[in-house]
C-alpha cells in the first residue's frame, strides 16, 4: 500500500468503506435523536430479570450522557472533513502517514545527521576508542541487534556470541561491516556432502567430531568416523576440521558451538542440517549508524585488528647505459655532450 495517499482503495472497496463509515455516525446520530424523544413512563420495565428479582427499569438515557454522545458525532464528522477517513477522501489537512514519517525523519536527520557523519569519517577502531561514539552504538545495538544476540551480545543458541574472538566471515571492521550491511545466509546441508548416510553412520561422524573438540565421545565410534568425515564434512570445514571462517564455514576443533555442544544436538544438526540468516541492515541504517554499529561489535572485545598493509615495493632502477665503444686507432673520441 502506498503511505502517501489512500487512493489504493478502489472501486467496490472504496464505496464499502464510506458506506460503512457514514451509516455508522449517521446511525449513531439517529439513535440519539431517538432517545431524545422516547417519554419517560416512571415504574415501566423491559422485561429483563436476572437473578429472580432484579428488573431492568425502560429509562431513557441522561441528557447530560446523550450530550457527550452528540459531541462523539460532531467530532467524528469534524475529523473525516479534516483528515482521511471515508474511502480515497484525503481530508482538508492532506494527512498521509508517510508525509508525517518524513517530517519527523528529516527533522531527526536535521539533529543527529552531523554527529553520525562526523564519526563516519573516522576509523572504525577511533570510534570504538570514543566513549560517546559507544554509547551512541550501544543504543543502536540494543534497538537492532539486542533481539537475536542479547543486550550483552553474547548470542544464544543459533545467535552468535559478539564478544569472543570466534568469527565466522570475519572480524575485521570491514568484515564486520560487510555483514551488518548485507546480512549473511548460512546454510549447512543435512548430512554434508554425503546424502546416503545413515543413522549410525552420524552417530560415527559425531564421535569424531566431538573427539577433536575434546567432548567425551565413543573411541570405537570415533575411529569409524575418521574414516568417513573426508566424505562427509571435509570439503566444506576443511581436512583438518579447522573451517574457512571468511566463507563461513565453522572451526569444529574448538569449544564453540551455536547451537550447543550435546550429542542429541549434534546428531540433529549433521542429520537436518542447518539454515540462519542475519537480515541485512544497510539500506535501512544507512552507511553512518552501519558505521557507529560496526565499532560497537568490534569494540566489544573480540574485534580482529585488519592486517598491516603491505610495504610498497620501490621501483627496480632504470638499467645503466653502456659506455661508448672505443674509437678506432686514429679518430678521435667523441666529446662528451654538456
Amino acid at each position: 500500500m502506498d503511505l502517501n495517499f489512500t487512493s489504493d482503495l478502489v472501486g467496490f472497496w472504496n464505496l464499502f468503506v464510506v458506506v460503512i463509515v457514514a451509516v455508522s455516525v449517521i446511525g449513531c446520530a439517529v439513535f440519539l435523536w431517538m432517545q431524545s424523544s422516547a417519554k419517560f413512563k416512571p415504574g415501566e420495565v423491559t422485561g429483563h430479570v436476572w437473578d429472580e428479582t432484579l428488573e431492568e427499569y425502560s429509562n431513557p438515557l441522561p441528557n447530560w450522557w446523550r450530550w457527550m454522545f452528540y459531541l462523539t458525532v460532531i467530532f467524528a464528522i469534524v475529523y473525516l472533513v479534516l483528515y482521511p477517513g471515508l474511502g480515497n477522501n484525503r481530508g482538508l489537512f492532506g494527512w498521509t502517514m508517510r508525509g508525517q514519517y518524513d517530517e519527523e525523519m528529516k527533522a531527526a536527520e536535521a539533529k543527529y545527521g552531523p554527529k553520525f557523519n562526523k564519526y563516519l569519517q573516522m576509523d572504525v577502531m577511533a570510534v570504538a576508542a570514543d566513549p560517546e561514539a559507544r554509547e551512541m552504538g550501544q543504543r543502536l545495538f540494543v534497538t537492532y541487534c539486542a533481539q537475536c544476540h542479547g543486550s550483552d551480545a553474547g548470542g544464544g543458541p543459533g545467535f552468535p556470541n559478539l564478544k569472543d574472538n570466534d568469527w565466522l566471515w570475519g572480524g575485521t571492521p570491514d568484515k564486520i561491516k560487510e555483514t551488518i550491511t548485507n546480512g549473511r545466509m548460512g546454510v549447512m546441508t543435512p548430512k554434508g556432502t554425503k546424502p546416503d548416510m545413515d543413522a549410525e553412520q552420524i552417530k560415527d561422524v559425531v564421535a569424531y567430531v566431538r573427539s577433536l573438540s575434546g567432548l567425551s565421545h565413543d573411541a570405537v565410534r570415533a575411529q569409524r568416523g575418521a574414516e568417513l568425515y573426508p566424505q562427509a564434512c571435509a570439503a566444506c570445514h576443511g581436512p583438518d576440521a579447522k573451517g574457512n571462517p571468511e566463507a563461513g564455514y565453522p572451526n569444529l576443533t574448538d569449544k564453540i558451538w551455536l547451537y550447543g555442544s550435546r550429542e542429541d544436538t549434534m546428531i540433529e544438526t549433521v542429520t537436518k542440517g542447518r539454515t540462519n540468516q542475519m537480515p541485512a541492515f544497510g539500506e535501512f541504517l544507512g552507511p553512518a549508524k552501519v558505521h557507529l554499529l560496526t565499532a560497537y561489535v568490534w569494540g566489544l572485545g573480540g574485534g580482529v585488528k585488519p592486517a598491516p598493509a603491505a610495504p610498497a615495493q620501490a621501483e627496480p632502477a632504470p638499467a645503466a647505459e653502456a659506455a661508448p665503444a672505443a674509437a678506432p686507432a686514429g679518430e678521435a673520441a667523441p666529446a662528451e655532450k654538456k
